[in-house]
């Protein structure tokens, strides 16, 4: 099939590539630079240079596509007015040039954060009201909304935390656990679902490549559920360190997390690491069930925990970036 791929240049969508790839697709990137580009160049990958907010991009990038990977999105901003330009405007521009070109499927790769939290002990299945208590899961969810009035065969896929090779988040854990220590937000006993990034690529494409997916919302996740402190220790454990976990209660936490965001704002930068933050980090549950996408596509996660975090860590050491 001929594939749209946004965020090509990411994380994730450097392994929806792959797997695109594997199988034999003509695959298009929409990517905001050629130079950062230059391995999907290497491998066959057509670019269309732009952004979510270029008609014109976005006009070429679609034209011709049977299917839309829509996994470009903003984790980090000053405001929630940037979150919602990124993630809900430029879906909803991205949604008007594929209705113009008459695509197919729309794929969009969404968030737990969208849903919100879970309970412990009860996983979210995809029936429930969602409840976002961030300014991106918002963002997130308003994208979704979009995705569902739209006159298009598509397809909602929410990850909960998501790791691997390229990605940047999980890499600073690993960095502060070679010191001995790493941080953990509370007592330790938030329970977590996660994925690894190359196993979420081939749900994404599964989701896509399977007939009677449309119009349904899938959580992509490894069915195993663990705790914050039992994450620290399987990355302790793909270093072979054994981590002291540094606990940081709500008292602590959120005053120092009204640091980092202020001086990231201060000094025109954005991170994740602000007080809204602390509205996930304090929860007692982000759990998702991968259930329904496994029996409607057969997909199933490939690497539990701590198979994925120490192939990742492997990858980490190869690159050079641990």
């Amino acid at each position: 099939m001929k594939a749209l791929v946004t965020g090509g240049t990411g994380f994730i969508g450097r392994h929806v590539v792959d797997v695109l790839l594997r199988r034999g697709d003509d695959v298009t990137a929409l990517v905001r630079s050629e130079r950062r580009a230059a391995h999907l160049i290497q491998k066959g990958v057509k670019l269309v240079v732009g952004d979510l907010h270029d008609a014109s991009a976005m006009a070429s990038a679609t034209a011709g596509q049977d299917v839309v990977f829509h996994v470009a999105g903003l984790i980090a901003a000053r405001d929630e007015a940037e979150f919602h330009y990124a993630n809900r405007d430029g879906t909803q521009n991205l949604l008007a040039a594929s209705l113009q070109a008459q695509i197919g499927r729309f794929i969009l790769v969404s968030s737990l954060a969208a849903a919100g939290p879970s309970r412990p002990g009860q996983p979210l299945r995809g029936t429930e009201d969602p409840r976002p208590v961030t300014a991106y899961g918002r963002s997130k969810l308003a994208a979704e909304v979009a995705v569902r009035v739209a006159a298009i065969d598509w397809t909602i896929v929410r990850p909960p935390i998501v790791y691997g090779p390229w990605d940047r988040e999980v890499l600073k854990l690993f960095q502060v656990a070679r010191l001995g220590f790493a941080p953990v937000f509370g007592s330790g006993d938030q329970e977590l679902s996660a994925v690894y990034g190359p196993d979420l690529a081939e749900a994404l494409v599964a989701v896509a490549t399977t007939e009677g997916t449309t119009g349904r919302t899938y959580f992509a996740c490894h069915p195993d559920r663990f705790t914050s402190q039992q994450l620290i220790e399987c990355i302790g454990s793909a270093l072979g360190k054994r981590i002291r976990p540094l606990h940081l209660p709500p008292g602590l936490a959120r005053p120092l997390l009204r640091v980092t965001g202020t001086f990231a704002l201060l000094t025109g930068r954005r991170t994740v690491l602000n007080p809204d933050k602390a509205n996930e980090f304090f929860q007692p549950a982000w759990t998702a069930d991968p259930e329904a996408l496994t029996q409607e596509t057969g997909w199933q996660a490939r690497h539990d925990l701590a198979a994925g975090l120490a192939a990742t860590a492997a990858w980490y050491r190869d690159t050079g970036w641990l």
